[in-house]
């Protein structure tokens, strides 16, 4: 379903992704793991061609992406959901404003179905009666969820979740989790969930690969992952800040001795 082929991106001179290469197969979830700033969101960004790669290719079902105009873009953006990671929900727009909004900007449908599709999305993740809230109102889970009703509004075959469990508490977040298997058991969705929460990495993902300096450096499952002597893969897991930190990171947080 999704192919990123030697993909390299810089800012101002600092390489974020380095030759690049991954596989997201058909109705697989894959999880992407790694430390904060190391390039996580701005992947996902490409594959939903927010980002354009400086060189190398990304194919969404076998097309080219990197390689397309706006408006053919846009097509298939419509086959992909994204979450991101605080919501991004609109303040001044109720919440069936929100969860309606990339319908109502890229597809000219009858007002009725729109209706009806915000009330069924809603209530895949569990809410009901709320399209005449504001996000003022919601709770942190409640957003993320309305996010979620928003990316299946346009009934996508991809979704992409970027930090999806990230400023919940520990019972909203594994809500979470069992809302995205219960989407990708319902849906048959392939999905990429970018994260640093082992927790929930181990819990919805098929496969996991960690993504460090720009490269994938491990991928498996989760038990692969799990029981890996890879040390840097070892020390993100386990969460030790003691390890195998290379001489660019002690120049940055000043510990070079």
């Amino acid at each position: 379903m999704i192919e990123v082929i030697n993909v390299c991106k810089s800012f101002n001179h600092h390489r974020v992704l380095d030759n690049i290469n991954l596989t997201i197969k058909t109705g697989e979830t894959k999880v992407i793991i790694g430390r904060s700033g190391c390039g996580k969101s701005v992947l996902l960004k490409h594959i939903v061609g927010i980002l354009k790669p400086d060189s190398g290719i990304i194919k969404v079902d076998d097309q080219d992406i990197t390689k397309l105009g706006e408006k053919e873009l846009n097509k298939v953006r419509m086959g992909i959901g994204l979450v991101f990671q605080g919501g991004a929900l609109f303040d001044s727009l109720t919440v069936a404003d929100n969860v309606a909004f990339v319908l109502n900007e890229f597809q000219k449908l009858p007002k009725e179905e729109v209706r009806q599709r915000v009330k069924d999305s809603l209530a895949m993740v569990g809410l009901k009666d709320i399209e005449e809230m504001i996000p003022a109102d919601l709770s942190g889970g409640m957003k993320k969820r309305v996010a979620l009703a928003r990316a299946l509004c346009i009934r996508p075959n991809i979704l992409l979740y970027d930090e999806p469990t990230t400023g919940v508490d520990p019972i909203t977040a594994d809500a979470i989790n069992n809302l995205i298997i219960e989407m990708h058991d319902k849906l048959k969705v392939t999905s990429i969930v970018v994260t640093h929460d082992m927790n929930s990495a181990y819990k919805v993902g098929d496969t996991i690969a960690m993504l460090y300096h720009g490269k994938i450096i491990a991928e498996g499952s989760s038990k692969e992952i799990s029981s890996t002597t890879h040390p840097i893969v070892n020390q993100f897991i386990h969460g030790d800040a003691v390890g195998p930190i290379t001489e660019a990171e002690n120049l940055v947080f000043g510990h070079l001795t």
